[in-house]
């Protein structure tokens, strides 16, 4: 498997103080990558900085072999990357069938969108139910949905979720990872950034652990689960 992404020696600093310190990591296509580490270890700087939010103050970003290091956001959906990011960020004032085609926003192809709308419903059968509803008024989870059909809706080869669990009922977080599963089954290679390490490590391929900005960890996801640090730090074991 070749690499989609290639991150080399990442550094990302706030007013001087630096929250990335020099990362290397790597997702090949089709694979499901998690990120996992305290709140606070830079996990969510990382992924701004790969979605072009922040500019990264050293390292390189490399994706289908293209330097994308510092590209503004909206000019990476067209090469293929959405973001799901940290809090859900759906248009309040919009319907959910609205929400999903604001996914859609840079193609012209509407009878392939209006198809994609449908598997979206077919794959999240809630968000079918409440399609005229504006997205707003849904739950935490239901919105979390939403932002992941919504970010679909761009047709990602590489898909970043940001904390999809945070602040969510158990059940809801299980339904959120059936999706996830769902959509990693269909081939879309996914970056996870993840508080909830059990889980995260139990639906990933590989998984690297973020302390301080700097990776400590890395491996396959079955032998970090197994890893006495980890379980120590992050599955109360």
């Amino acid at each position: 498997m070749s690499a989609l992404l290639d991150v080399k020696q990442l550094e990302v600093a706030y007013g001087g103080i630096k929250a990335i310190k020099k990362i290397d990591f790597h997702v090949a296509e089709g694979e499901l990558v998690t990120l996992i580490g305290a709140n606070g270890a830079g996990k969510s700087s990382t992924l701004r900085a790969l979605s072009g939010l922040i500019k990264p103050v050293g390292g390189t970003v490399i994706y289908k072999g293209q330097d994308i290091t510092g590209i503004p956001s909206h000019a990476l959906v067209g090469l293929g990357i959405a973001l799901c990011p940290e809090g859900r960020g759906v248009f309040a004032r919009l319907n959910v069938h609205e929400n999903l085609l604001m996914g859609a926003y840079a193609r012209n192809d509407k009878a392939q969108i209006l198809r994609e709308v449908d598997e979206i419903y077919t794959m999240i059968p809630r968000l079918k139910e409440r399609t005229a509803q504006l997205a707003g008024t849904l739950s935490g989870g239901e919105q979390q949905m939403l932002a992941i059909g919504r970010a679909m809706l761009a047709q990602p080869k590489l898909l970043m979720l940001d904390e999809p669990s945070m602040g969510l009922a158990p059940l809801m977080v299980e339904k959120i990872f059936e999706i996830i599963r769902l959509i990693a089954k269909r081939g879309t290679t996914i970056l996870l950034i993840e508080q909830n390490a059990q889980l995260a490590l139990e639906n990933a391929h590989r998984g690297y652990v973020l302390e301080s900005g700097e990776i400590t960890l890395s491996g396959d996801a079955k032998t970090l689960l197994a890893d006495p640090r980890v379980k120590a730090a992050y599955l109360g074991g």
